[in-house]
C-alpha cells in the first residue's frame, strides 16, 4: 500500500503545475474577453470628497506677470475642476498636453495640475515650451498627495464637481480618441 502511494506522488508533481497553469490561463482569458476597458479601473474615490491636501506652488512659475498659485482641497469647491497629475519626465504627459491647453480655454472649467516627483526647473521648462493650461500647479515632490488621490502613474486626470467630490477618473493620457468622451463626462457634471 505504501508502495502505491509513493508511485502516485510523482504523478501528482507533474499534474499539479498543469492544473495551476490551466486555472491561470482561464482567469486571463476571462479578463481578456470581458469587454472591460483597462483605462477605466474602478476607483474607491468616485463620488467621495477629494482627499485633504495642501500643495505648494511650483516656484518661479508665472502667468500674466503673477505667480501661479499652489492649491489645496478647499480650492476645488465652487466650480467644476479638472485635476491633472503630470510630470515633465512623462512622455504621455507631453502628448496629452495640447488637449489640456484646449480644455483650459473653456471658462466654465478650471484646470489645475499636480506636478508629481519632478524637478522644478524641468517642470517650468515643460510648461514654458508647451504652454500652461493650469490655473494652479501644486508640487507633490514625494508623491504623497498623488497616493491619497489613488494615482497609479502619470498622467491621470480627475473631474471634481463643484461640491468637491471626485466624479470621474481617467487613467493614462487624454488622446484625440478618448477626448470626446472625457468632454462628455465633463458636460454631465452639474455646474454650481
Amino acid at each position: 500500500m505504501a508502495e502505491a502511494a509513493e508511485r502516485s506522488r510523482p504523478r501528482l508533481i507533474f499534474i499539479l503545475p498543469g492544473l495551476v497553469f490551466l486555472g491561470l490561463a482561464l482567469l486571463f482569458a476571462v479578463q481578456l474577453f470581458s469587454g472591460r476597458n483597462p483605462a477605466e479601473l474602478p476607483s474607491a474615490l468616485i463620488d467621495k470628497p477629494v482627499p485633504r491636501f495642501t500643495l505648494a506652488p511650483l516656484e518661479g512659475l508665472m502667468a500674466d506677470g503673477k505667480p501661479v498659485p499652489g492649491f489645496s482641497d478647499a480650492d476645488l469647491k465652487g466650480r467644476v475642476t479638472v485635476v491633472n497629475v503630470w510630470a515633465s519626465w512623462c512622455a504621455p504627459c507631453r502628448q496629452e498636453h495640447p488637449l489640456l491647453v484646449e480644455l483650459a480655454k473653456d471658462p466654465s472649467i478650471r484646470v489645475v495640475g499636480i506636478n508629481q516627483k519632478d524637478n522644478p526647473d524641468n517642470a517650468r521648462r515643460f510648461l514654458g515650451a508647451l504652454g500652461n493650461p493650469y490655473a494652479a500647479v501644486g508640487v507633490d515632490p514625494n508623491g504623497r498627495a498623488s497616493i491619497d488621490w489613488g494615482v497609479y502613474g502619470v498622467p491621470e486626470t480627475f473631474i471634481v464637481g463643484p461640491d468637491g467630490t471626485i466624479r470621474h477618473k481617467h487613467i493614462g493620457p487624454l488622446t484625440p480618441d478618448n477626448f470626446g468622451a472625457f468632454k462628455e463626462r465633463l458636460r454631465q457634471i452639474p455646474r454650481a
